[in-house]
């Protein structure tokens, strides 16, 4: 069906609740049907694609993080560490030494320039990444353990992972943060195309808005998909004619595609008009793939 060189695709919203996993995993699971096809859950905080994605666990990969010990014995106390730590991650309180290693950011600059060698970096798990296949599709997804703070050196390796012998499969779906935070931009970093997720309300208009700028900034082309079409009012619809950003389709809103969300299960083969939502995102990613 697509047969060019692989098309990474985001999908992002400016807010949580509008309906992006709904997308991702129906968009790979419909696709699924008939090529290879990758998604990769990169909301690292809370995964829930695999809520949806029934298959075989095929590996699970530790993800750590360096962080510096201190070796009390070895330290001679010059405070060298707290000057240089940008990120307040090591404190000097007499002749005790404080180290937050939730706020260590593994640059490794206390322990390289420390003239005692009395801060030797130590590894420590901070997450998981998952590969399940299930039939033509191939789900990646990474798991941030409870009480971890930074999720962007976990989604740069769920990336890594999933670049990993999937260079065959020609469409990839990423499911983002959302938002527009550091997560976020590590996400869609590396993407060539964005799909923003909305909801026809004000909310949903203001962060779409956000969403935009942060698009725009990054220089990465997008396209708006309006979930639960009929509720609300028309105005991101008006937003999205006004700033001559590509509509790509609205799925309507319907109270059978709600009750298979909250069953965990895929919607596309249950309620007629999500597929052919669905078909109307395909295409036009067909025809951005033939002019690439």
């Amino acid at each position: 069906m697509i047969e060019h060189k692989p098309l990474k695709v985001a999908i992002a919203s400016g807010k949580g609740g509008t309906g992006k996993t709904l997308v991702a995993t129906n968009l790979a699971g419909w696709l699924s049907r008939y090529q290879d096809v990758l998604l990769v859950d990169l909301d690292v905080e809370e995964p829930d694609d695999h809520l949806f994605i029934k298959g075989t666990l095929v590996a699970n990969v530790d993800h750590k993080r360096m962080i510096p010990v201190w070796d009390e014995a070895d330290c001679t106390h010059c405070g060298l560490c707290h000057t240089i730590c940008k990120y307040n991650a090591i404190i000097k309180l007499g002749s005790e030494l404080a180290i937050f290693d939730k706020l260590c950011h593994s640059c490794y600059a206390c322990s390289e320039l420390c003239p005692a060698g009395a801060l030797p970096m130590q590894s420590r798990k901070t997450g998981e990444v998952r590969r399940i296949t299930a039939e033509r599709l191939i789900f990646i997804e990474g798991q941030l353990d409870i009480g971890e703070e930074q999720a962007v050196p976990l989604i740069i390796q769920t990336q890594k992972i999933a670049g990993l012998d999937t260079v065959h499969i020609p469409i990839q779906f990423f499911d983002c943060p959302p938002g527009t935070s550091c997560p976020v931009i590590a996400a869609v970093k590396n993407m060539d195309f964005v799909i923003l997720v909305a909801e026809p309300t004000p909310f949903g208009l203001h962060d779409l808005k956000l969403a935009v700028r942060t698009m725009r900034l990054l220089q990465k082309p997008f396209g708006v998909v309006i979930n639960r079409d009929g509720i609300g009012n028309g105005d991101v619809e008006s937003y999205c004619i006004d700033e001559q950003i590509a509509l790509i389709t609205k799925i309507p809103f319907d109270r059978e595609i709600a009750r298979c969300y909250s069953r965990g299960e895929l919607v596309y083969n249950r309620v007629g008009p999500m597929s052919l939502s669905l078909s109307e995102i395909i295409n036009f990613l067909t025809r951005r793939l033939a002019v690439r």
